[in-house]
């Protein structure tokens, strides 16, 4: 499979994050990388611009602009003329899956290759059909490679709304966190780096509204953020970032923003009947710190 990868506003954390696949080598031996931006290739980035190279998947990097440029060309043209011979797109990252950070930047117009935050843009939609999006900062070096495998073997994979493959992306963080008894019992006396408590009452945790695998697919096969003791951040979905990232905003002590599925009510009712409980041997180390 004949790969290119462009990288428009962006910071490389994709990239970055692609390189640390214990298995690369194995990958590039199965993937033919045209270009890549940090990865020595036949053809430089001038090259792949001026000219049109043949290519079964596109990778796109970072938020996109029409005001910003690689070799002297918009990104918007270059990703244009790609987007037209490629089999298959795949947004790598946030960024350009729904603008991300950068759509605070001084570039005009700034979206992701289909979406502007929630919303769907008219930009590319010729190219809709055929994108897969892989939101994240940084997207998870095995949701990345797992995916162009499927594409090279043909797989069909089901998407979501935004176009994300519901294999990775149709549960929450807060499945698989280890922290979950925590939460279900209202333990909340977290300190950032320790294994015990929640962060999701008082820290700003967004695991239970954030789909994403990363307390499945363990990075560098041993952690996550919230097993090492940082809230999740919710940094696949399209309102990400978001500001005071450890803290939660609270209305009368409630959390503004419960978890996906469950009313007000309902919240309350769990609520009420957990806090009645005292879980010794859950808070008993929290409480003797």
């Amino acid at each position: 499979m004949r790969v290119i990868w462009l990288c428009s506003i962006a910071c490389n954390g994709n990239s970055h994050s692609f390189l640390n696949y214990p298995y690369i080598e194995q990958f590039l031996n199965d993937f033919e990388f045209i270009y890549h931006p940090l990865i020595d290739t036949n053809h430089s980035l001038e090259s792949v611009v001026s000219n049109e190279i043949k290519c079964d998947i596109l990778l796109i990097e970072g938020s996109i602009s029409d005001e910003f440029k690689r070799a002297d060309t918009s990104i918007v043209k270059i990703i244009q003329k790609y987007a037209k011979v490629a089999k298959k797109i795949v947004t790598v990252g946030t960024c350009a899956t729904f603008g991300g950070i950068f759509s605070e930047s001084d570039y005009e117009d700034v979206t992701g290759l289909h979406f502007s935050k929630e919303e769907k843009t008219d930009k590319f939609q010729d190219a809709y059909d055929k994108t897969i999006s892989l939101s994240g900062c940084p997207v998870h070096p095995e949701v990345l490679v797992n995916t162009l495998y499927a594409i090279k073997k043909s797989t069909t994979l089901k998407l979501d709304n935004f176009l994300r493959p519901k294999e990775y992306y149709s549960y929450t963080v807060h499945n698989g966190c280890t922290r979950n008894e925590y939460f279900e019992y209202k333990v909340d006396k977290h300190k950032f780096g320790e294994l015990e408590g929640c962060m999701f009452y008082d820290h700003g945790c967004q695991a239970p509204f954030t789909h994403a695998s990363c307390n499945k697919i363990l990075w560098n096969e041993v952690n996550s953020k919230t097993r090492a003791g940082l809230p999740c951040m919710g940094c696949t979905e399209p309102t990400f970032p978001r500001e005071n990232l450890f803290s939660t905003k609270k209305n009368m002590g409630i959390p503004e923003e419960l978890p996906l599925g469950v009313g007000k009510r309902t919240y309350l009712t769990l609520a009420g009947i957990t806090k009645a409980f005292k879980i010794d041997r859950l808070e008993k180390k929290l409480f003797d710190d």
